[in-house]
């Protein structure tokens, strides 16, 4: 007579409790996009849905939920199911926002997974060819002699571009005058027309003016130059003592979605973003591939979020 022991060698294997990423994804995935079409988070996110649907034979759809300061599509996400069917794209305004908007419904660190950061890119500061300067060191000797602020534009406040003009003058000593503009094209606008002394820009909209003499690049805001402008320095390198802002976007799950799908989905976003195609496509932005793990990018987040939170409080800034 078998024992339990025996008998239990003998039942099928039916009660072993299975691994949910060995079906996933089994039905069509849900990528919500923050921002507007034709953005570089919204070309990101469509470039890794398409190799995401051609690697697993399942669609991935972009969804662009745009509005809120990027809130409503992250709200969204953190209200799905958490099994791996809806996703969503996020950026560094995000880590900016936990912070400033004291009304977003969601916890970007408890309600939602991080899964890998998918992208970093610098600004780069540019200032009008007649402003007469050549380097950071003789703008910030400027603006504390200037009688009046210098004066920089930025997509409104609270914005990356504001948060970067707010951090270099926390850092240099200086007083600039911040021009909130409904977009960053009306700002670039009136810098090369010279209603503005300067702009933190991104590379993508920036180049074109730089390389024709219409704005001068005095830095870039990471710690490393910028493949797409080698000869411009960073903030750190042209004597901006601890001055670091990355541009950055990111994929996330809800809450509570089984690790084991997170780490499928990391494991294949990540080897999209390694793959010389997706460089290519991303350096036209002036940004580079990041690819990290879950954890590594859940611990960036809350760097981020702790940083722009002291600067948001230095500056006093109300949004």
């Amino acid at each position: 007579m078998l024992g339990f022991s025996g008998l239990a060698a003998l039942l099928p294997k039916v009660f072993a409790q299975s691994d949910p990423a060995d079906t996933y994804p089994n039905k069509p995935i849900r990528l919500l996009c923050p921002f507007a079409p034709a953005g570089g988070v919204d070309i990101t996110a469509r470039t890794i849905a398409q190799k995401l649907s051609e690697a697993w034979g399942q669609t991935v759809i972009v969804e662009n939920k745009a509005g809120a300061n990027g809130t409503i599509a992250v709200d969204i996400a953190a209200r799905a199911p958490a099994d791996g069917y809806t996703l969503s794209m996020i950026s560094s305004s995000h880590s900016v926002n936990a912070t400033l908007l004291t009304t977003q419904l969601y916890d970007l660190v408890n309600d939602l997974a991080p899964i890998t950061q998918a992208t970093a890119q610098p600004y780069v500061l540019v200032i009008n060819p007649a402003l007469p300067v050549k380097n950071m060191a003789e703008l910030i000797a400027l603006a504390k002699t200037s009688p009046r602020p210098l004066t920089y534009g930025s997509s409104g406040i609270g914005g990356f571009s504001h948060l970067a003009g707010g951090l270099l003058g926390l850092l240099s000593g200086t007083d600039l005058m911040n021009v909130p503009y409904k977009g960053g094209s009306l700002a670039m606008n009136d810098v090369i027309s010279g209603q503005i002394d300067m702009l933190f820009s991104s590379i993508l909209q920036a180049h074109g003016h730089i390389a024709s003499g219409r704005l001068r690049a005095l830095a870039v805001t990471t710690t490393e130059r910028s493949p797409s402008l080698p000869n411009v320095p960073t903030m750190q390198q042209a004597g901006v003592k601890d001055y670091e802002i990355t541009a950055w976007y990111g994929v996330v799950a809800p809450a509570g979605t089984p690790v084991s799908i997170i780490n499928k989905l990391n494991k294949e976003i990540v080897g999209i973003l390694k793959t010389p195609a997706m460089a290519e496509r991303l350096a036209t932005d002036g940004a580079l591939a990041v690819g990290n793990s879950p954890q590594e990018f859940g611990r960036f987040i809350r760097s981020e979020i702790a940083k722009w939170r002291q600067v948001i409080q230095d500056l006093k800034i109300r949004a």
